[in-house]
């Protein structure tokens, strides 16, 4: 279940600027193979995609590789999944279009847990459709967002629900599969913010119960874009803007204009790279996938004890991370300190994390810390022992000064 931490962070050549990087959660290192896939793709000849041309079919085989790596990470169905430029432009896509059902006096239910991006297109979406929004509210002192909490807002006139997999500021990890069986009983759909855990847990989109999950390669090693699964059956049903002689079949219907190829090749490297930390790399990618993120799981897990059992011991420090499941990401306060000046005091010694509140706007307010956040401190799988002490190092400066 080991990864060879020092084999994998000689992949990532950002890694030998000497920064420990606490920054993860909004975006990581990109491994060699990665890089060298973007490279290929645009060294060879690439065009639109067709079947003639060899830039036509490079094209072609780019597309049809990177659905089916995504659809093996994801645990979804290849045709249905669905390319954007971003999680965020996706969720707003998707809101419109699901939206033009809804009718005055139809509920929407949204999450103070949850990025502003799962937010602000359901709310202004139901504002022009006339619907009503409804609030499930985390508890900030254990930072758990409990299933009751959501059911308590559903009613006969749900029509969906959005909710995170993982809080990208505190790491909350809420109960989807509890969460999902309550709004389907209700008649309504699920849609799933899965950016944050799709860098730190093996997904199933089909046993999450989640109608529609979005994520963002770059959170785990790809390039910077938006992925969204659903049921080819449950995208048939819609019908988005597009231009006339777009072909109209599915998932293509949803996306507009000529994809990123250069991108999408790169995606799919960041999951076979992925893959390739599985013990053994042995047996299917999707299987494959199961065992790297399960020994991801072990590492980060320590990683994360040992950085909050260090911070227990330096006075002043409150952490807001304390779900009894949560990914590697940690939000602090200081008595009397800014974040921020924690955040800068940091980067002069080349240790990087960010302070904030990373567009989860509802979170940080519903913890009482304004629009200013914490510093967030968010593990990913390169991170090693080193980091961490650098880190606790710095704090523990940082506090004395």
């Amino acid at each position: 279940m080991d990864i060879d931490i020092d084999a994998l962070r000689a992949r990532f050549p950002a890694l030998r600027a000497g920064v420990a990087h606490f920054d993860g959660p909004g975006g990581t290192q990109m491994p060699t193979p990665v890089i060298e896939a973007i490279t290929n793709a645009l060294s060879n000849p690439l065009s639109v995609r067709g079947s003639v041309a060899p830039g036509e079919i490079n094209a072609e085989t780019i597309v049809r590789d990177f659905r089916r790596a995504m659809a093996d990470l994801l645990g979804a169905e290849e045709a249905g999944i669905v390319v954007g430029r971003s999680a965020t432009q996706l969720t707003y896509d998707f809101s419109r279009v699901l939206a033009r059902s809804w009718a005055p006096g139809d509920e929407v239910v949204v999450s103070r847990l949850d990025h502003d991006a799962n937010i602000r297109p359901w709310i202004q979406a139901a504002e022009r459709a006339g619907a009503v929004v409804r609030w499930a509210d985390f508890d900030p002192a254990t930072g758990e967002l409990p299933v009751a909490s959501v059911g308590a807002q559903l009613t006969d006139r749900t029509r969906l629900v959005a909710v995170t997999a993982a809080s990208n500021l505190i790491g909350t990890r809420p109960d989807v599969p509890a969460i999902a069986d309550l709004v389907h009983r209700a008649g309504a759909l699920l849609y799933v913010d899965g950016v944050h855990l799709a860098a730190h847990a093996f997904v199933d989109v089909a046993a999450l119960g989640a109608d529609f999950f979005v994520c963002s390669p770059y959170k785990f090693f790809g390039p910077h874009h938006g992925v969204l699964a659903a049921s080819t059956r449950l995208l048939e049903t819609l019908r988005p803007d597009k231009l006339a002689p777009s072909t109209d079949a599915v998932p293509e219907r949803f996306e507009l204009g000529t994809l990123p190829y250069e991108a999408l090749a790169g995606t799919r490297a960041a999951v076979d790279f992925l893959a390739d930390l599985a013990p053994g790399r042995e047996g299917a990618r999707r299987e494959r996938l199961r065992s790297a993120y399960a020994a991801i799981e072990v590492h980060e897990t320590a990683l994360r004890e040992s950085t909050e059992e260090a911070l227990s011991q330096l006075d002043g420090v409150t952490r807001h991370s304390r779900a009894a499941l949560r990914t590697p990401t940690m939000l602090l306060t200081f008595d009397n300190r800014d974040a921020a000046d924690a955040y800068h005091f940091l980067a002069r010694s080349q240790v990087h994390a960010p302070a904030g509140s990373f567009y989860a706007l509802e979170a940080s307010r519903h913890l009482g810390l304004g629009a200013a956040g914490g510093l967030r401190v968010g593990l990913s799988p390169y991170n090693n022992a080193d980091d961490i002490e650098r880190l606790t190092t710095g704090l523990s400066a940082f506090l004395r000064s």
